[in-house]
């Protein structure tokens, strides 16, 4: 295996420091990371996701969804209440786990719901629209006009 080093990216970067600390994080995480329990993940519209993860076993009770720093994280943990039960065959997994997902810049968690042993948690990237790109008018070297001095700043979109 093949290892890198990014000093060199801290040193001539400036204000990149998520992404130095992504590329890390990937390769430091290389093949460590848990399969259980499987999930998609899907782009329903052109700012909008859902992550599906398969729950079985588990009540919305025993589920929790939340996001800090940038991570969306998903656990369960199961009541160790068995009820007096003896299984010839537990095929069904229920043990606990917590997955996390780094979420983008401007990427929120607007929703998510539990049906069929599916969870389902929809995400919409929202960017400000400080952040949008907007046209900019050039002014010329004459007098300035009514009109030039009232097209300041319009949005492209």
């Amino acid at each position: 295996m093949r290892t890198f080093d990014f000093a060199p990216l801290h040193r001539a970067t400036v204000g990149f420091d998520q992404i130095a600390d992504l590329m890390d994080r990937v390769m430091a995480n290389d093949m460590t990371q848990p399969s259980y329990p499987p999930y998609n993940i899907e782009k329903t519209a052109a700012d909008a996701y859902r992550i599906s993860i398969a729950v079985a076993g588990f009540a919305d009770a025993d589920l929790s969804v939340e996001v800090k720093e940038h991570q969306l994280v998903v656990a369960a943990r199961k009541a160790e209440d068995e009820g007096g039960r003896t299984y010839l065959h537990r095929g069904i997994a229920t043990r606990a786990f917590e997955r996390r997902f780094t979420l983008a810049d401007h990427v929120r968690v607007t929703g998510a719901s539990h049906e069929n042993g599916m969870l389902h948690i929809d995400l919409k990237r929202e960017v400000p629209e400080a952040l949008k790109p907007r046209r900019i008018e050039i002014a010329s070297s004459k007098p300035a006009t009514r009109e030039v001095l009232e097209a300041e700043s319009k949005p492209v979109n």
